[in-house]
């Protein structure tokens, strides 16, 4: 029979768990609130200008540089548009900074390396550009045929437009000096509290299939010029594109980790019913043996 004090020891340290993952399910749900919302919020924006992107490509024909003024990378838009084969291939792999949030990050990370596999056999060299610190400590520690760039740690906490910007600039930086070839995301799409699905976002080159001639209006007037509007239009699209996949893996993994949490808890109840039935026990079997103790003792007087 264990010992009572164990018994003890191990039914407090159990509850004193509990209470962490209990207050770290309370802080995710009220997170999670807010970020589903703002993921809901973001995304009949990135599908309008989806729609307006469609319209002004239909309508440019010929993609130059000329006329134009350039002082980014990402203000280069007629590379950006550009397909071309693809050596090297940038994944921006999305993760958390923290982790007790169930399988979400292992399971970012495990698709990540398949896709670096199938990269390999295809003789195509992959460079990640990770977010969180859980891409980095992972891909720090994981041998494999890859390139890591430095994370972005601030924006796995607290998405920003700004945070986007900044990686947008740096894969368009790598994209149009022929650094990379292409560039995808792999993030999740958050669907409700209880589920998300894995996906895989190519950003760079932009792929925009033309708006068919009927959804175009019937008279459409740019100024200063289509060209000039498109040089704003493609940054946007791009950063968007980066904010709105931060955006949907925020919420994914705050209902990830509250839906982990929660049933930490009800295991740590579980436990310490077990536990506490077991120590009854003992402490009954405690009791039972000083009394056939004390009548043996009496008997033998």
């Amino acid at each position: 029979m264990a010992n009572l004090k164990d018994i003890k020891s191990r039914i407090n340290s159990v509850q004193n768990t509990k209470k962490i993952t209990k207050a770290m399910k309370m802080v995710a749900a009220a997170k999670v609130k807010k970020a589903e919302n703002t993921v809901k919020a973001g995304r009949p924006f990135s599908d309008e200008l989806l729609h307006l992107f469609r319209k002004l490509v239909a309508a440019v024909e010929d993609y130059s540089v000329a006329g134009l003024k350039v002082e980014r990378s990402i203000d280069n838009y007629p590379v950006l548009l550009e397909r071309r084969e693809v050596k090297t291939e940038g994944i921006l792999v999305i993760t958390s900074n923290k982790g007790l949030a169930g399988a979400y990050n292992a399971n970012i990370i495990k698709t990540t390396l398949k896709r670096v596999k199938e990269n390999t056999e295809k003789g195509i060299k992959t460079v990640i550009f990770p977010v969180g610190q859980k891409a980095v400590s992972a891909f720090k520690n994981k041998a494999g045929d890859f390139e890591l760039r430095n994370g972005y740690l601030a924006v796995a906490n607290e998405p920003t437009a700004t945070g986007a910007n900044l990686i947008a600039e740096d894969i368009a930086n790598d994209f149009v000096s022929g650094k990379i070839d292409k560039i995808e995301i792999i993030t999740t799409h958050f669907n409700n509290m209880m589920s998300y699905n894995i996906v895989n976002w190519e950003v760079l080159p932009v792929k925009v299939e033309k708006a068919d001639t009927k959804e175009l209006d019937p008279v459409m007037e740019y100024e200063p010029s289509a060209h000039g509007i498109l040089q704003q239009l493609v940054p946007m699209y791009i950063s968007n594109s980066i904010y709105q996949a931060l955006l949907e893996a925020n919420a994914s993994e705050l209902a990830s980790r509250m839906t982990a949490m929660s049933a930490a808890s009800n295991n740590a109840e579980e436990m310490i019913n077990t536990l506490t039935i077991d120590y009854n026990k003992a402490r009954q079997w405690a009791i039972t043996q000083e009394l056939v103790e004390i009548v043996s003792g009496a008997s033998a007087i």
